[in-house]
């Protein structure tokens, strides 16, 4: 195996290792353990919670504080982002960040209904240290791939997360199904979920983190001052340099509103089945593994339509779907497996592929530079203020009408944005940059 081809599977291993967060913590087990801790078991009825004081919806509660961690993310990376290119300590922040959230998943061990501001608190540290260092993952991208490699390693590393993530999630599945061939309740097994996927991830991330090269200090002071400063000044230098690129800055726009749309679902689709539609736990975690292992499927598809049509052109298709998504959600008729999964099948083929091309398209339209980072960081940014917009919003919308269909309806608007926000982009890459082959339609 070739040198370049080693620093690619250590990139892609990481997606394996924190992928397993995305399954176990925020998409199954724990959405499920949370509900069983805060609710009353009773479907026809609206569960709440009281916390410091106040009383919420406790499936609103848990998208509330989902949109607090996002609110911190997309203030702390943007400083960060700009110390790691001025201080080369990249790879450290990712390091940080990977301890932070896989200690977090671990300690959620010791959550159940007398700890609520515990598992809140945690939940709150996992989420912050997963996406936290995705930014830094992410800017790794045009580091060491060229833009024609960069569709397929960003669906390599999808790819993996997927398959690693299943291969721990039907670990836990052992225990949490079976929880009576080793004598202890479906909630300790699902406690024991929680601390696996905290080793897991710490374990390869390790692993992965040995084979990522470290980055590369710049001159300046050596003082904790002197390195928020500098992490100032690297933005406001990319801020300056983003007003040069009319296509970076209108696909930033496209894409916080399709994403928008995206990550809400995803952090929500066990919440809506489970209290909307009353799918049973059984089929729901049937449903995601569907949505997970489709999704491997559709990062590499994707990727291929995008070398036949472009990356914007196959981000366009991606967005229209799931406008259909939306939509279909609203309609699905409760207590029906069949019709859940089937929507599971479209949603993780649509999941898979929007979000590898997008990270790709991204990376390719950086222009030449050092700072991979700082110019992530935009993308981070974006990224995590559309999530807080839209959890809180599919939140805000639950309490108001009482039901999670309108919530999920609602996220139909932000698709509609993001696709006239991709067509602005796409007749900006062509009357600036040409027909760009890698990036625009041919």
């Amino acid at each position: 195996m070739t040198a370049k081809k080693k620093l690619h599977r250590s990139w892609a291993l990481y997606d394996w290792a924190n992928s397993a967060y995305n399954l176990v913590i925020t998409s199954t087990i724990f959405p499920a353990y949370y509900e069983s801790m805060t609710g009353d078991g009773q479907e026809a009825t609206l569960d709440y919670v009281t916390l410091f004081g106040h009383r919420f919806i406790n499936t609103a509660l848990y998208t509330y504080a989902l949109a607090v961690a996002f609110g911190i993310v997309a203030i702390l990376s943007p400083l960060l982002s700009g110390i790691a290119d001025t201080r080369g300590t990249k790879k450290s922040f990712l390091r940080f960040f990977a301890i932070l959230g896989s200690l977090s998943c671990a300690g959620l061990f010791f959550f159940d209904e007398q700890t609520l501001p515990l598992g809140l608190g945690l939940t709150i540290l996992a989420c912050i240290g997963y996406w936290s260092s995705l930014v830094f993952y992410n800017s790794y991208l045009p580091d060491i791939a060229l833009p024609e490699e960069q569709d397929k390693l960003s669906a390599q590393g999808f790819a993996y997360g997927y398959i690693g993530s299943i291969v721990l999630q039907l670990i836990c599945f052992v225990f949490v199904l079976k929880n009576e061939l080793f004598g202890i309740t479906v909630g300790k097994a699902s406690q024991i979920s929680f601390l696996l996927t905290g080793v897991w991830w710490l374990g390869f991330a390790t692993w992965a983190l040995r084979g990522l090269p470290a980055g590369i200090a710049r001159p300046g002071p050596s003082a904790v001052s002197g390195a928020v400063s500098g992490g100032y000044s690297e933005l406001r230098k990319i801020a300056q340099q983003l007003v040069r690129y009319p296509a970076i800055k209108r696909f930033l726009a496209s894409f916080f509103f399709y994403n928008m749309g995206v990550q809400t679902v995803m952090l929500a689709a066990t919440l809506f089945g489970k209290s909307e539609l009353g799918i049973p736990t059984e089929n729901l975690i049937v449903a995601i593994l569907i949505i997970q292992l489709i999704a491997v499927a559709g990062a590499w598809v994707i990727a291929r339509v995008s070398e036949r049509w472009g990356n914007l052109s196959a981000l366009m298709g991606c967005v229209v779907i799931w406008v259909g998504v939306c939509i279909a959600a609203y309609f699905l008729p409760a207590h029906d497996p069949m019709a859940f999964y089937l929507l599971a099948t479209v949603v993780g083929f649509v999941m898979g592929g929007i979000q590898s091309l997008s990270r790709s398209t991204y990376s390719k339209m950086l222009p030449a530079t050092k700072d991979t980072t700082s110019w992530f960081s935009f993308y981070d940014v974006t990224e995590k203020v559309a999530i807080v917009i839209g959890m809180f919003s599919y939140g805000i919308i639950q309490e108001i009408t009482g039901s999670q269909r309108a919530s999920v309806l609602s996220l139909m608007v932000f698709f509609v944005l993001g696709l006239l926000g991709l067509i602005w982009t796409q007749k900006a890459t062509r009357g600036i940059q040409g027909e760009d082959r890698s990036v625009n339609a041919h």
